[in-house]
C-alpha cells in the first residue's frame, strides 16, 4: 500500500531558495506525466546529511526522483559532471541549487574530492542523489546492473547514510533510449524508499577496492530488492556485468 508523502517539511525545503522556481514549474508538469505514488516515506531523513542511491532505467527517472524528493522535504541535488557548470545559465543554474561538480581526475585528485564534497554535506546538512550505476542499466529486463564505487566512497569518507530507492513505471514514459510518450497523462509510476544501507561493516578497517565493491553490491542488493518488491518479481540472483557482454559501463549504449 503506498503511503502518504505528507510528513514534517524540513528546514531545507522551507527556507527560500533557488528550488522554489523551479519546482514551481518541475513538479506540476511531472505530475502531469506520472502519477508518482511514493512508499516507505518515513526513510528519507528530514533533517542532515545523507545519500539517496537510485536505480537508473530511463533518461526521465531523475525527473521522477526530484519530484519524489521535493515532495517527501529535501531538495532534489544531484551529482553533475564539472563540464556543466562552465555552461552559461546553465552553470548558474547548478552553483545556485547546490548540484555537486564531479571532474575527471587522478586517483589521489578525487580521492580529495570526495573528501571535500562530503565535508560540505555534512556541513550543511545537505542529501545529494548519486547514481550507482553511473549510466542506464544495461540489463535487457531493466534491473540495477553492477554498480561503481562512487556512492560508497563518499558515504564512508562523511560517515553518511546511504537511502536505496527503486523506481517503476518510468520505462512508460520514456524507455531506455527510447521516444517519449506524453499520453495518456498521469501514468502510474512507483517509488519505494527503503532503509539505510547497512555498511557498519566496512566503515572500519582498510577501504581497498575490494572491500569498496562488496560495499557496493550491498548497496546494489537492497536497491535490486526494492524494485523486485515494486515489480512483484525476484531480481536476478547475479547483477549483470557489461563488460562481460562486450558492452561499455558509460555513455549511450550501442543497440
Amino acid at each position: 500500500m503506498s503511503q502518504s508523502p505528507r510528513r514534517r517539511a524540513s528546514s531545507e525545503k522551507t527556507r527560500p531558495s533557488a528550488f522554489w522556481p523551479l519546482a514551481a514549474v518541475v513538479v506540476p508538469l511531472t505530475g502531469l506525466i506520472a502519477k508518482i505514488e511514493i512508499e516507505g516515506a518515513e526513510n528519507l531523513p528530514t533533517e542532515g546529511a545523507y545519500i539517496l542511491a537510485p536505480n537508473h532505467y530511463s533518461e526521465f527517472d531523475p525527473i521522477i526522483v526530484a519530484a519524489a524528493t521535493w515532495r517527501l522535504g529535501r531538495a532534489p541535488r544531484f551529482m553533475a559532471k564539472e563540464s556543466l557548470f562552465k555552461i552559461p545559465v546553465l552553470g548558474a543554474a547548478l552553483r545556485a541549487t547546490g548540484m555537486i561538480p564531479v571532474a575527471r581526475s587522478s586517483t589521489a585528485s578525487a580521492a580529495k574530492q570526495t573528501i571535500s564534497q562530503a565535508e560540505d554535506l555534512v556541513e550543511h546538512g545537505r542529501g545529494v542523489i548519486v547514481y550507482p550505476e553511473g549510466s542506464l542499466t544495461r540489463d535487457p529486463d531493466l534491473w540495477p546492473m553492477r554498480g561503481k564505487t562512487g556512492v560508497v566512497r563518499l558515504a564512508l569518507a562523511g560517515d553518511l547514510p546511504v537511502i536505496p530507492v527503486a523506481t517503476w513505471g518510468v520505462q512508460r514514459i520514456l524507455p531506455p533510449y527510447g521516444k517519449f510518450s506524453m499520453w495518456p497523462l498521469r501514468k502510474r509510476v512507483r517509488v519505494k524508499v527503503g532503509t539505510p544501507v547497512d555498511l557498519e561493516e566496512f566503515r572500519s578497517g582498510p577501504r581497498t577496492n575490494t572491500r569498496l565493491v562488496a560495499a557496493t553490491d550491498a548497496v546494489m542488493a537492497d536497491i535490486s530488492r526494492l524494485m523486485g518488491e515494486l515489480r512483484g518479481e525476484e531480481p536476478p540472483a547475479e547483477r549483470w556485468n557489461p563488460a562481460e557482454h562486450g558492452q561499455s559501463e558509460t555513455g549511450r549504449l550501442d543497440s
